[in-house]
């Protein structure tokens, strides 16, 4: 009777093992793959945000010596690159009269001399082309109703992509078609009524280049250039 109670527990025992050491067994598997996903989830997460920081800094550093080339031309002319809003400021050498969006002989000799400084900034890390777009900006002063100026500002910065595109003469001089070809890629005309106007009125009517850069990630755009014989010229009329 002791033998075959012995045998018994011992049968059971045998039959029971298998099945708890096998449930433990899948449990513990089960925590090492959690464990191991995890931690992979978290170093991709990391290389991620590491390569995006470090795509940043570069960025960055492109767009500073970029910057800093585009200085060092601007020098000579008396141009100042305001870094903190990426503008070109031309001061008093880009001012307009009242109600009026002409520029003299010498304003518009000076952008024509200038602009090229800021395509061979475009061009300085063709590889990279953080350069997205340079944007003509006119602005008004607060004399007249805010249409007026919104329509007057505008004309103040279409007059800056035409005296820039216009046919090259013995007396003005002018681009070469591969400069107005990069012209037409990147430069884009904006108005700006008296929402901008600062302290003068003499201040206020005056012309900016704005540049924008691509972010890091950011699609870029494709672009179209036309033809030189597809520019056509600005029509001529009272104050242009």
């Amino acid at each position: 009777m002791q033998r075959r109670l012995v045998s018994n527990r011992r049968g059971k025992d045998e039959a029971e093992k298998p099945f708890w050491i096998s449930f433990s067994d899948l449990m513990t598997s089960l925590m090492v793959l959690f464990l191991v996903i995890m931690c992979v989830a978290l170093l991709a997460v990391t290389k991620k945000d590491t390569d995006r920081k470090a795509a940043e800094r570069g960025r960055s550093n492109d767009i500073s010596k970029m910057v800093t080339n585009l200085e060092d031309c601007a020098k000579p002319f008396g141009v100042t690159i305001r870094r903190e809003r990426n503008v070109i400021d031309f001061g008093d050498q880009a001012r307009f009269e009242s109600a009026s969006h002409q520029l003299r002989a010498d304003q518009a000799n000076l952008l024509r001399r200038f602009v090229p400084c800021v395509l061979k900034m475009a061009k300085l890390i063709p590889k990279k082309g953080w350069l997205k777009r340079v944007v003509a900006e006119g602005f008004a002063d607060r004399q007249g109703t805010y249409l007026f100026n919104l329509d007057l500002s505008l004309k103040r910065s279409q007059r800056v992509l035409c005296v820039l595109l216009e046919p090259q003469s013995a007396t003005s001089g002018g681009l070469s078609i591969k400069d107005k070809a990069s012209i037409q890629e990147l430069f884009l005309v904006g108005g700006y009524s008296f929402n901008s106007a600062k302290e003068s009125l003499g201040q206020s009517r005056r012309i900016e280049l704005r540049l924008e850069f691509y972010e890091v990630g950011e699609d870029r755009q494709s672009k179209l250039t036309g033809s030189q014989s597809e520019m056509g010229s600005c029509a001529l009329g009272v104050g242009l």
